[in-house]
This record gives C-alpha cells, structure tokens and sequence, in this order.
C-alpha cells in the first residue's frame, strides 16, 4: 500500500516563498539604461544643458526631446529667459529658448543673467555688464565681476579687492574688503585683511 503525503496550504505557501527567492538570486540583473548624453544638468526654466558625445552643449526639454541642438562648445543654464553660449571660436553670446543667438558671440566670457543684467569679459579681460539687449550698460574696468543680487553687485578691482557696485554702475561700497559675499536680506559678509569678517549693509556701512 503506497501512502501519499499530505501538503498542508501553509507549508505549500513556504515552498512557493522558496522558489521566488532561489529565482530572483539567481536571475541576472538588467543593465542600467545608457544615456545618450555625456552629461546632464538640472531643469532651469524648463530646459536643462546636456553634452553629447562630441562634447558639444544644447538643452532638453522635461521630455527629453533635444529642443536647442548640440552645438555649442559650452553654454550655461537658462535663466531670464536667456542661457550663454560659447562658439567654435571661444566666444560668448546668448540664446533665447527657440535656439536663436540674440546676443552675438563677441565675448572673452558671459555668465548667467541675474536681475537684468549679465556680466562679461572683454579682450583687455576686464569685466562690465550687459542687459538683454546686449547693450553695455556697465562699462567693462573691473578685475572680476560676479551676478548681481538685491540690486547690487560685487566687483573685485586690479588689486583684487572687493566691493560693490548699484546697476547704474557706482561704487556704493569702496573695494576695500579682501573678501565679500553677495548681499541677502539687506547685508553681505566682508572680510577685512587682518581675516576678521563683518556683515555691512547696502550703504557698506559696517552693521555687525
């Protein structure tokens, strides 16, 4: 007489448990998707930069379509509707969101627009500004210049001291300061030579 074994709902359960994790060890992983892009940065404005394999910059919409083609040499991100672009000649100038240069390629350097108005470098490599016409509304005299923020600016002079400059372009902060920050919420850190750091307000009057 053959007896025949009894399986009990729970033990075949146990069994059924077995079976999935013996397979899902021994299953092969699936490799990570390739991206078509050398490099990707954030979305800024709706579109973010990416490098092809050529080393060549354009940007993305949030679907992924390559919206501005890759031909740039280098550009930044988006930002007051405009983004910097670097050609094959090492020259900057902007595009606006169809791809078109607005602002010719005639820069040493161009950075992002910050409140109207952008900084560049010319030939002599001192620093001015730039609205989104491209007009040279700050005339470029300055060692380094950097975005502007609550309406001011800072500047760094030949002796590579900092100050801060309004957008008409007068110094309202002597460069006297071996280091600034950028003004928030109506002051900015400075840092004089002896390293001590204080906080002055938008007249570079000393608050703190």
């Amino acid at each position: 007489m053959i007896a025949l074994a009894l399986v009990t709902p729970s033990a075949w359960a146990q069994t059924q448990k077995v079976t999935r994790q013996s397979s899902q060890q021994t299953a092969k992983p699936k490799p990570p998707k390739k991206s078509r892009w050398q490099y990707q940065d954030d979305f800024h404005e709706g579109l973010a930069r990416v490098k092809d394999a050529n080393g060549k910059s354009g940007f993305i919409d949030k679907t992924g379509k390559l919206v501005i083609p890759c031909q740039w040499k280098s550009a930044w991100w988006f930002s007051d509707g405009l983004a910097a672009v670097k050609d094959d000649n090492g020259n900057w100038g902007f595009i606006d969101k169809t791809g078109k240069l607005v602002i010719p390629c005639q820069w040493k350097y161009a950075y992002s627009f910050s409140e109207g108005l952008a900084y560049v470098q010319d030939d002599r490599d001192k620093y001015g500004f730039i609205d989104k016409t491209g007009k040279l509304i700050i005339p470029c005299q300055w060692g380094n210049a950097y975005s502007f923020s609550e309406g001011l600016a800072r500047v760094q002079d030949d002796r590579d001291k900092y100050g801060f400059i309004d957008k008409t372009g007068k110094l309202v902060s002597p460069c006297q300061w071996k280091f600034a920050s950028p003004f928030k919420d109506g002051l900015a850190a400075v840092t004089d030579d002896n390293g001590k750091t204080h906080k002055i307000n938008k007249q570079g009057e000393i608050v703190k």
